[in-house]
């Protein structure tokens, strides 16, 4: 047991400052697992600093539904990217007025959250930018409209022989 678990703990309980553990502890933990202010910031300070978030994760819900769009119509599939486009849309809308708010404010909070903010803003464009470049896609397959293009085998018709 550490501090960093007493502090995982309050946390759990849901979203807190610094300030806001530290007085958290002093009301509830103080007396089980005694911490200063020092040792608080220190241990958040660690985490910053010295904690690997670990590399990204790969699995991806809305990719593993492109691998098999193959499955569905066209129309479908285009639907589906289509959607995807405007999601990213959609969530760049809810950013955009964040950062203008955020804009020419210089507090740390403001700095720091601009360039979370900025992230998920150029995420966002990615997804839509990616979705609508992925419907054209579609587009260009072989086949009907509207159907699902069979593959190719690059053998032409078989012919039914007379084995007799």
């Amino acid at each position: 047991m550490s501090l960093r678990h007493a502090l995982l703990g309050l946390l759990s309980q849901g979203p807190a400052s610094g300030y806001d553990l530290l007085k958290t502890f002093d009301i509830s933990l103080a007396n089980v697992w005694p911490a200063t202010q020092s040792q608080v910031y220190a241990e958040l300070r660690h985490w910053l600093t010295e904690t690997d978030p670990g590399p990204p994760s790969r699995r991806s819900e809305m990719l593993l539904r492109v691998f098999f769009l193959g499955e569905l119509s066209r129309e479908q599939a285009r639907a589906y990217l289509h959607r995807q486009a405007e999601i990213g849309e959609e969530q760049i809308g809810r950013l955009t007025p964040v950062r203008e708010m955020i804009s020419t404010m210089d507090d740390d909070l403001s700095v720091y959250g601009r360039l979370a903010l900025e992230w998920g803003l150029r995420f966002s464009a990615l997804r839509r930018d990616w979705a609508l470049w992925a419907e054209k896609e579609i587009d260009r397959l072989p086949g009907g409209e509207g159907e699902r293009a069979e593959p190719e085998t690059g053998a032409g018709p078989r012919e039914e022989t007379d084995r007799t």
